[in-house]
C-alpha cells in the first residue's frame, strides 16, 4: 500500500512540476496572452508555451527518469548504495565524445553532438558489457568503471587542453555543465528511442537484481541466465545514462541520489525500486530546470551546476539518516 501511495505522489508532483514549468519561465505573460496561448498556439504566447517551455519539461522529465532509472539498476546490480552512472564511465564517455565532436567543428551538423556523445556512451558500455560478462564480482566491476571514467576525463582534460580557440573551450565547458534550453519535440523523440531500449533491457534484469540480493552463489543456483541479464543491466544503464547525456550533457547525482528518495516506501526489493526512481529523477531534473529558468540572473543556471546542488545536501541528509538507523 506504500508503494501505491510512493507511486501516486511521484506522479501527482511530477503533473504538478511539468504544468509549472509549462506555465512560468524567463519570459514572463500576462493572463490575457496565457488564454490566447491556449486558444491559438500559433500565437507568439503559443509557441512560448508550446513551442519552447513544453518541450523543455518534457525533455527534462525524461532524462531525470532515465537518468533515475539506471542509477536504480547500478545500485542493484554492483549491490552498493553508492553507485550510479558515472560510476562505470558511461558518463564520462559520453561527455568525451560530446567534448571531442566540438574541438573538431562538428557542432554546425545537426545532431552531430548527440550522435557523438551517444557513440561514446555505446563505446564505453560495450567494453563494462565484456568485463561484466567475464567478472561476477561487483568490486571488478566499480574499479573496471572508475578506471575506465578517469581514463575518460582525462582525455577530456587532453581536449581542453587542445582546444583550438577560448570560444571552442567555452563552448565545451557550457555543454559539459548540462542543459535542456533549446530542446524540441524531435530531440526528445530521437533519444526516447535508446532509452525505451535501455529501460526494456532494465526490465527484462530486474529478477536477477533481485536475486543478487540473496547473494552471488544463490543466484547462481537460480536458474535464471545470471550472466545475460547482469551484461543487459549494464546495456541498459549505459544506454539511458548515453542518451540523457547526449540529449542535456553530463548531469551528476540524480541517479544516485533519485533511488535513495524512495527505497524507503518499497523496501529493499531493487525489481521494485525501479519506476519510483525513474519517477522521482524526472521530479528533480524538472524541479531544477525550473528553478534554473525562474531565478533571476544574468546569465542562467546551468542544469548540471543545480543538481550538484541540491543533489549532493539531499543525498548527504540522507546518508546522515541511514547512519542513523545502523547505529540503533
Amino acid at each position: 500500500m506504500t508503494s501505491v501511495r510512493l507511486m501516486g505522489g511521484l506522479i501527482l508532483l511530477l503533473s504538478i512540476l511539468l504544468g509549472l514549468g509549462v506555465a512560468f519561465g524567463e519570459t514572463q505573460l500576462s493572463l490575457a496572452q496565457y488564454h490566447q496561448a491556449f486558444t491559438d498556439a500559433g500565437s507568439a504566447p503559443g509557441e512560448v508555451l508550446w513551442g519552447l517551455r513544453a518541450p523543455r519539461v518534457v525533455a527534462a522529465a525524461v532524462v531525470g527518469a532515465a537518468l533515475g532509472l539506471a542509477g536504480a539498476v547500478m545500485q542493484g546490480l554492483l549491490r552498493n548504495p553508492l553507485a550510479e552512472p558515472g560510476v562505470l564511465g558511461v558518463s564520462g564517455a559520453a561527455g568525451l565524445g560530446a567534448a571531442v565532436s566540438i574541438s573538431a567543428g562538428l557542432a554546425v551538423i545537426p545532431g552531430a553532438i548527440e550522435a557523438a556523445a551517444l557513440l561514446g556512451a555505446l563505446v564505453a558500455g560495450g567494453l563494462v558489457v565484456i568485463a561484466a560478462a567475464r567478472f561476477r564480482e561487483p568490486e571488478t566491476l566499480i574499479l573496471f568503471g572508475v578506471a575506465l571514467s578517469a581514463f575518460a576525463g582525462a582525455l577530456t582534460a587532453l581536449v581542453f587542453n587542445l582546444s583550438p580557440s577560448p570560444i571552442t573551450t567555452s563552448e565545451v565547458l557550457t555543454w559539459l555543465m548540462g542543459s535542456v534550453a533549446n530542446r524540441d519535440w524531435t530531440d526528445i523523440g530521437w533519444a526516447l528511442v535508446p532509452m525505451a531500449v535501455g529501460a526494456g533491457l532494465c526490465a527484462y534484469a530486474s529478477r536477477a537484481l533481485v536475486m543478487l540480493t540473496l547473494g552471488e552463489e544463490t543466484a547462481a543456483l537460480s536458474g535464471l541466465p545470471m550472466g545475460r541479464m547482469r551484461a543487459a543491466a549494464v546495456a541498459g544503464a549505459a544506454l539511458l545514462t548515453g542518451a540523457a547525456v547526449a540529449m542535456a550533457g553530463v548531469i551528476g547525482f540524480v541517479g544516485l541520489a533519485a533511488p535513495h528518495t524512495v527505497r524507503w516506501g518499497v523496501g529493499g526489493d531493487p525489481g521494485r525500486v525501479l519506476v519510483p526512481s525513474a519517477l522521482a529523477g524526472a521530479c528533480l531534473v524538472t524541479a531544477a530546470d525550473l528553478i534554473g529558468r525562474i531565478v533571476p540572473s544574468e546569465v542562467e543556471l546551468k542544469l548540471g551546476v543545480l543538481t550538484a546542488l541540491f543533489g549532493a545536501p539531499l543525498f548527504a541528509l540522507i546518508a546522515w539518516r541511514a547512519a542513523r538507523s545502523w547505529r540503533a
